[in-house]
């Protein structure tokens, strides 16, 4: 059995090489398995969020754990803990505009960085269902953003 790229995650200490070559296995993996991945990954909820690169202008896809909130989808911008927020958080930011996929749909949706309040509470339920996430806050200085998808094609 060959090893996969969901068969494990990077490592905080992980250089942006390695974070971005293993991205691009595991979209390779979500893709080939009908938005599956196993491994280390096997049932969780994933989701593939299409950014507008913030000084590229190109797209960038990443795949992603999501937390349903109502309509909405929230993301945690963790960046497996490193020090810096990753390079999607800072795309969205500038981009509201996204696109992503889930469970076979795919959608144009609007990016919002939860305030404080709204976040603490979106955080503390995305650490009950995932602990590894308290971890990644505790390891930090800074406050771990969290960011809701909401779709675009229904007003």
């Amino acid at each position: 059995m060959s090893a996969k790229a969901s068969d494990r995650v990077p490592f905080a200490d992980a250089s942006r090489e390695e974070v971005l070559a293993w991205n691009a296995a595991v979209l390779e993996e979500y893709r080939a398995e009908g938005g599956r991945v196993g491994g280390v990954m096997t049932g969780m909820d994933l989701l593939l969020l299409t950014t507008t690169g913030a000084r590229s202008g190109k797209p960038r896809s990443i795949l992603t754990l999501y937390f349903r909130d109502g309509d909405r989808y929230l993301v945690v911008a963790s960046n497996f803990g490193k020090p810096h927020h990753p390079a999607w958080f800072h795309n969205l930011v500038a981009t509201p505009e996204v696109t992503v996929e889930v469970e076979g749909d795919e959608f144009p949706a609007e990016a919002v960085v939860l305030d404080a309040a709204e976040r603490y509470r979106a955080f503390d339920a995305v650490v009950g269902r995932y602990p590894f996430y308290a971890g990644y806050q505790d390891g930090v200085t800074r406050t771990i953003p969290v960011v809701a998808l909401t779709r675009a094609d229904r007003a």
